[in-house]
């Protein structure tokens, strides 16, 4: 497909509106979305064009997306305004929930929806811009990503193979496809008259300089999003994260805010700034707490970790809490290396990291076994140990990076309660108190699609935990066994009629910390590397 651009003048990029600039997609366009929840990196200013467009022309249509990371705020912003019939036929992403409205399409089997785990999908981003086929990989082996289950398809409409199943040495990998796109949104904070980029404002770089790399060498055409432009070469080298020669088109939105809804810029965000050791940070002590409490202790020194979004994110600030944050370093797949990690929507927009790596070399890290740990939740697990996040109760959420990091991190601790639906805890004079049970069971017998695999993970020699407010579970070759349950709580009525199985409860089960259920800190210390 020949795509037509904008002539430069004078080696000076074109500087349109975004009403302009969308004008130049044409029908069956596979268009490559840059953006994190939240507002992070996202270009609304031309997400809001092209839907605009389309409403009032039904033009552009039959286009093809594929979204790295999770735009949203998991309601109606993000690429949710794209989620309109005719407008879009087919999506690859990452992530899904932060954008349910497209989600919705996928579930009413009214687009072809794939699903690759993200880190994988980013890869594919940089084997396109080299023309590279596809990329061969043991990520999702034994997931719904596999072929042998559902090959990443996430509805009855979605036919096309993407990814294969292949030996080699025998070994087994699986081949992803490389998907080129041919037009991109991206954003950056300030560009030069020639379109040269920098990012000083933004939380992160995700894969900006991927996405439009293969944009470019597929004949595509970049559109770029800026808050602001200077004059040629007036931009520090070294701070210069896109090459003018990418980038195709400018957008300037000076009203453009680092994530949705708040000040232009907050400087403790962007790494300008960083909080003293005596700014309080804590959590209350409820459930949550108590459950990142109980993950921070299977940390140990030196130890590089990941942390997911949901439950799991409490472990920097309990750390914080306990003095005891600056003897490991925690990641987040987007990109942030240490720092205080951010909860909800915007998740990855940390203060006080201690470096930023573009996102697809961070999941290089991973996908080679550079974790030592790494804290995730999750929404099912069943008696295999297999755990279920990309879809339930009919929703498509999609993995992310979960997939990516689990897969080979020494150490998996799932986070989560043991039940869901207006579950209602408190905790005082050191017990556990359920004040109302969840109506929803999270350990169910089978789970009906996978997104980790307790059986590989088995085989490639990882320690499995399952951490929820009132029990502790370690996953080994008989499946799941119960090892802890918290003061207050009665094992048959609490726990296992709770759950659609019955693990094997260890013959040294015990009591969870009393620690854990105090108010004030709990003066831990983390053990050696070797403990």
């Amino acid at each position: 497909m020949k795509i037509n651009k904008p002539s430069r003048i004078n080696g000076r990029v074109p500087v349109l509106s975004a009403q302009e600039a969308v004008n130049y997609i044409p029908d069956e366009a596979t268009l490559c979305i840059l953006g994190a929840g939240g507002g992070i990196l996202e270009a609304t200013t031309l997400i809001t064009a092209l839907a605009d467009k389309y409403q009032t022309t039904q033009s552009p249509r039959d286009l093809s997306i594929i979204s790295p990371t999770g735009l949203g705020d998991r309601a109606d912003r993000g690429i949710s305004p794209l989620a309109q019939e005719g407008l879009v036929k087919w999506a690859l992403c990452g992530h899904w929930g932060q954008s349910p409205r497209i989600s919705e399409l996928a579930e009413q089997n009214k687009i072809a929806a794939y699903n690759y785990p993200q880190g994988v999908l980013t890869q594919t981003l940089r084997a396109s811009a080299a023309h590279q086929p596809g990329i061969l990989s043991d990520i999702g082996i034994g997931t719904f990503v596999d072929p042998r289950q559902q090959g990443g398809k996430l509805n009855d409409v979605t036919k096309e193979d993407l990814i294969k199943l292949v030996e080699i040495d025998n070994k087994e990998y699986l081949y992803y496809k490389a998907i080129a796109p041919n037009v991109a949104f991206i954003r950056a904070t300030t560009c030069d008259s020639e379109g040269y980029a920098s990012f000083e404002d933004e939380v992160m770089y995700l894969d900006a300089l991927v996405i439009a790399q293969a944009v470019h060498n597929n004949g595509g055409i970049v559109m770029m999003q800026v808050q602001k432009m200077v004059k040629k070469a007036t931009l520090h080298p070294k701070s210069v994260r896109i090459p003018g020669y990418l980038v195709d088109i400018v957008v300037v939105d000076a009203d453009q805010t680092q994530l949705y809804g708040g000040a232009p810029v907050n400087r403790f965000i962007s790494g300008d700034f960083t909080l003293d050791d005596s700014t309080q940070l804590t959590l209350p002590l409820n459930q949550r707490k108590l459950v990142a409490r109980r993950a921070l202790f299977e940390m140990r020194k030196g130890a590089v970790g990941n942390v997911g979004v949901g439950i799991a994110d409490g472990i920097g600030l309990v750390a914080r809490e306990e003095g005891c944050a600056d003897d490991f370093v925690l990641t987040v797949e987007t990109g942030p290396v240490g720092g205080i990690t951010s909860q909800g929507v915007a998740f990855g927009a940390n203060v006080n990291t201690r470096a930023i790596l573009d996102m697809t070399s961070q999941f290089d890290f991973y996908h080679g076994g550079g974790l030592d740990v790494c804290y995730l939740s999750f929404a099912e697990v069943d008696q295999h140990g297999n755990v279920g996040v990309h879809k339930f109760n009919g929703k498509i959420m999609g993995t992310g990076g979960f997939i990516d990091i689990s897969a080979t991190s020494q150490k998996i601790i799932f986070c989560g309660t043991l039940t869901a639906g207006s579950l209602k805890t408190e905790i005082t004079d050191g017990k556990l108190n359920i004040l109302q049970e969840g109506r929803v069971k999270k350990f169910v017998s089978e789970l009906p699609e996978i997104t980790f695999s307790g059986k590989i993970a088995l085989e490639r020699g990882l320690d499995v935990r399952y951490i929820t407010e009132r029990a502790v579970f370690t996953l080994k070759q008989d499946g799941l066994h119960l090892i802890e349950i918290a003061p207050g709580v009665d094992l048959q009525r609490d726990i296992l009629d709770k759950m659609d199985f019955s693990p094997v409860i260890s013959p040294d089960l015990k009591l969870m910390d009393t620690r854990l259920f105090t108010d004030s800190t709990m003066g831990f210390t983390l053990p050696d590397a070797t403990h």
